[in-house]
């Protein structure tokens, strides 16, 4: 079996070409994911930025929902940027009407917290498990975490607030490192993949 990971872009909407980029950098195979046969494929999936309302609705309408949900429950490793931590809590503060998630990370997120678009802005964040000084995030609509659950750990914080967590085979960051050029993030899910298959 070769060392170099499968791993999948859920490529309903979002920035999907930027972490399919970021994935290949850190020695990954990455390729888009829109049918739930590429989702059976794949051995780990990035969910990425973007509208998570839109993108809730059409993982529904994909048929692509309950493969997630199922996939994630077994262990594949997933990591979700922005919208994508949205999908992955297992509570939203603040839901829009129909919104549902993926779930997978005991975490209670709260949508575009950080403001709005035009209150986008880049600020270095150290995180934990990831060497070599802080990385670059860029928070666009970002939301942030109110609360974990026991199984969550915080790995990351700014201006007070949760901005990455972990959960086993689960990752997920209020920010886009996908934007930066730094792939130190897409590095550890990489290894997050490789250690599982």
């Amino acid at each position: 079996m070769s060392d170099t990971p499968v791993i999948g872009v859920l490529a309903l909407q979002g920035d999907v070409r930027e972490h399919l980029i970021a994935l290949a950098s850190a020695d990954a195979l990455a390729r888009p994911v829109r049918r739930p046969e590429e989702l059976a494929e794949v051995d780990g999936l990035v969910i990425p930025g973007g509208e998570s309302t839109t993108m809730s609705k059409l993982a529904v309408l994909f048929g692509m929902m309950d493969p997630l949900r199922e996939r994630v429950r077994a262990g594949m490793p997933v990591y979700g940027t922005c919208a994508g931590m949205i999908l992955l809590a297992d509570k939203i503060l603040d839901p829009r009407s129909g919104q549902e998630t993926v779930g997978g990370i005991d975490m209670i997120v709260r949508r575009n917290a950080f403001g709005r678009q035009n209150e986008s802005f880049e600020a270095a964040v150290a995180v934990d498990g990831i060497a070599d000084g802080p990385v670059e995030g860029v928070f666009i609509r970002a939301p942030w975490v109110e609360s974990v659950g026991a199984q969550a750990q915080v790995i990351a914080e700014h201006g007070g607030h949760i901005v990455a967590v972990r959960q086993g085979n689960a990752l997920a960051t209020s920010f886009h490192p996908e934007l930066t050029g730094d792939h130190r993030v897409h590095a550890l899910f990489v290894d997050m993949v490789r250690a599982v298959r």
